[in-house]
């Protein structure tokens, strides 16, 4: 097979959908893998470690698509790729499809088989490919709550660790899965005082046993976010439903709650959002401010730490994009049923229920795809 993994052009994204160890992978299997020139070096690869490891350097991102039967990327298609694809050709990247309805129709007008890395799922529920990025997503949310906090970014001038003498800052963290895990461990880390949110009481208990004494573990409903919002200093959404729309947590009105310069950080903002204010942004205008309450949505967070999060990502993503590339795609994922889960579009029809519902299309199961 053709694997073709153009330059990435969302807004400051300098992540790259393989490392030379995934070319010389897919080449000695006998696959022909084609690398925009440039497509690492937001990470640190240059043009001649690609070429080292086997792969074809092609000159602009149109000839990767032209000539690929499977592009491989990190982020969806951006609106000037869209005319690049074609019917019947595999996109094997992060689609996100529930916070963009003009993405998810050219998906389907354009017939590109759309495998999307946030849906691949195991028999045990954990997403592999989410995971790593989730991972970065959640540290990197105290790391940038922190930093909006300083009085110069319009924050309310807090320190989290607080000092000997004046009381650290509180953090909310809605969700109490990858991300917020994560997000809980780095703001414990610092000092902070952090309450943590979750509806799955197992999964409170593990956090109850697992994190230190500076994290308090809470059931999720409206009203125990409500009574936390106001003394709340930042507030971190990383509520996840899987392919789906994520769930409105703290509407505007709640929002009035909360103190002027406190800062909210929305992780789901890929899913959509869990905070009724949120809108995407970009890492080079990554806030904006409503009800005094700065927020930042960025919607690829990960993309500003390439350095690492390229390299977990890709530990992840290669062994499927060499089942893909091996056996095509109804073969793949006849075989292997978490690869299977992350086929969203396929040749005008969508194969994930939430999407198909949330943008009025008819829903076809994956599975009568990969039969016929």
């Amino acid at each position: 097979m053709i694997v073709g993994v153009p330059r990435e052009i969302k807004d400051n994204e300098y992540r790259v959908a393989m490392v030379p160890s995934g070319v010389e992978t897919l080449v000695e299997a006998g696959h022909t893998v084609l690398i925009e020139t440039g497509a690492g070096l937001g990470t640190g690869i240059e043009d001649e470690e690609y070429r080292t490891a086997g792969a074809e350097i092609v000159s602009s991102g149109p000839e990767v698509f032209r000539r690929a039967e499977m592009v491989v990327k990190v982020k969806e298609p951006q609106p000037s790729e869209y005319d690049l694809l074609r019917e019947g050709q595999i996109l094997f990247t992060y689609f996100h499809f529930a916070a963009s309805e003009m993405l998810t129709r050219a998906m389907v007008d354009r017939g590109v088989v759309c495998v999307a890395y946030e849906t691949i799922q195991m028999p045990d529920g954990t997403l592999p490919l989410l995971t790593p990025m989730s991972e970065v997503a959640g540290r990197m949310a105290v790391q940038e709550g922190a930093k909006y906090l300083e009085r110069p970014m319009e924050g309310r001038g807090i320190l989290l660790a607080g000092v000997p003498g004046v009381p650290p800052a509180n953090v909310v963290i809605l969700g109490g899965g990858v991300v917020g895990s994560n997000a809980a461990k780095i703001a414990a880390g610092f000092g902070a005082n952090v309450y943590i949110l979750d509806i799955n009481l197992e999964r409170l208990r593990y956090l109850d046993d697992v994190m230190p004494p500076n994290v308090t573990t809470i059931f999720s409903n409206r009203r125990n976010i409500a009574q936390l919002l106001p003394q709340a200093d930042l507030v971190i959404g990383g509520v996840l439903r899987r392919g789906a729309k994520a769930p409105t947590l703290v509407t505007r009105e709640m929002l009035k709650t909360m103190k002027r310069g406190a800062v909210v950080v929305d992780v789901a903002v890929d899913q959509g959002g869990c905070f009724e204010t949120t809108y995407p942004t970009t890492h080079s205008a990554p806030t904006y401010i409503v009800e005094g309450v700065v927020h930042y949505c960025v919607a690829n967070m990960p993309g500003a730490v390439a350095g690492t999060s390229t390299y977990a990502l890709t530990n992840e993503t290669l062994r499927y994009a060499r089942l893909l590339a091996d056996k095509g795609w109804k073969q793949a994922m006849r075989e292997n049923h978490a690869l299977l889960q992350g086929l969203n579009v396929a040749h005008g029809r969508v194969t994930l229920r939430d999407i198909a519902e949330q943008f009025g299309y008819p829903y076809t199961p994956a599975e009568e795809l990969i039969a016929a």
